[in-house]
């Protein structure tokens, strides 16, 4: 019944000895609660979120769908364990390209540990966090049947300069998408997955107008999931681009202050795909719009 996903491309991943997210046949994604306070945090930030009020409909939409905790044997085979029970993104699309990102400047929450701190601190400054306010974690884009995805090595990505992201983020909505960063993109499908009325830009801007406003919730290391899928895209059909928030076990209470350190990653994160999108010559009308 159930099994390791196929399309993660970040966060813990089960492997020899390591537990790690399972998914089963009904679209439904199992996240192994950790030992430590992180995994009790994020059931706490669910629980919440979904009781809250305050948070409009065409919010919630942005974050996945909760069904609870569910006790489920674990993916090394060592027993029953709690796992959160959240929908399976990717399970609607047969050959998603997805992309993970960091979002923020800082992915440290205030009552960390000061190991913890220095921790995310080195990497915050090693990679783009620091200087962009995300970094990308993860990705993997489907060629095509012969060529199948490329998936980088997590170590390649946090390697990432700045010009190596943006090139990323071009690749992600291209056809010519070898394994490496070259050659040039040609963003063959940039129109149809970032721009348009329901593409990832304006899903973006819908979502930073909330974070504009909603003092609830800080989240720290949290992150943009993008998902799509070329022939459907291609052809019209299927649930379009979609962005997802995913990874709350650092969320902390907002206590009526603007979550700064999320907002400033999420409008870099826009201006680097609104200038994909300007540097499109068909597009050029079109984008002004934004």
């Amino acid at each position: 019944m159930f099994k390791i996903p196929d399309h993660q491309v970040a966060g813990h991943q089960a492997s020899n000895g390591i537990i790690g997210p399972l998914i089963d046949n009904s679209g439904r994604f199992y996240k192994p609660l950790q030992s430590d306070d992180r995994g009790s945090q994020e059931v706490a930030f669910y629980t919440k979120f979904s009781s809250n009020n305050e948070i409009p409909n065409h919010i919630r939409k942005f974050f996945p769908t909760y069904y609870g905790t569910k006790d489920i044997e674990a993916s090394d085979g060592s027993g029953l364990r709690p796992h959160l029970v959240m929908e399976d993104i990717a399970s609607i699309r047969t050959n998603p390209s997805l992309m993970d990102i960091k979002m923020g400047s800082r992915t440290w929450f205030p009552t960390a540990s000061e190991d913890y701190i220095m921790r995310c601190l080195k990497k915050d400054r090693e990679t783009t966090s620091l200087p962009l306010g995300f970094r990308i974690s993860g990705f993997q884009i489907y060629g095509s049947e012969d060529s199948g995805y490329w998936k980088p090595e997590r170590k390649y990505v946090l390697g990432f300069s700045t010009n190596d992201v943006r090139i990323a983020l071009r690749k992600f909505v291209s056809s010519n998408s070898s394994d490496d960063l070259v050659p040039e993109p040609d963003c063959a499908f940039a129109e149809t997955v970032y721009g348009g009325a329901d593409g990832v830009l304006a899903q973006l801007l819908k979502l930073k107008a909330w974070f504009e406003d909603q003092t609830i919730f800080h989240f720290y290391s949290c992150s943009v999931l993008m998902v799509f899928e070329k022939e459907a895209t291609l052809k019209g059909e299927g649930p379009g681009a979609t962005i997802k928030l995913i990874d709350f076990a650092h969320v902390i209470e907002g206590e009526g202050v603007i979550d700064h350190n999320f907002l400033g990653g999420l409008c870099s994160l826009i201006k680097f795909i609104s200038e994909i999108l300007e540097n499109l010559p068909q597009n050029s009308a079109q984008v002004s719009a934004y």
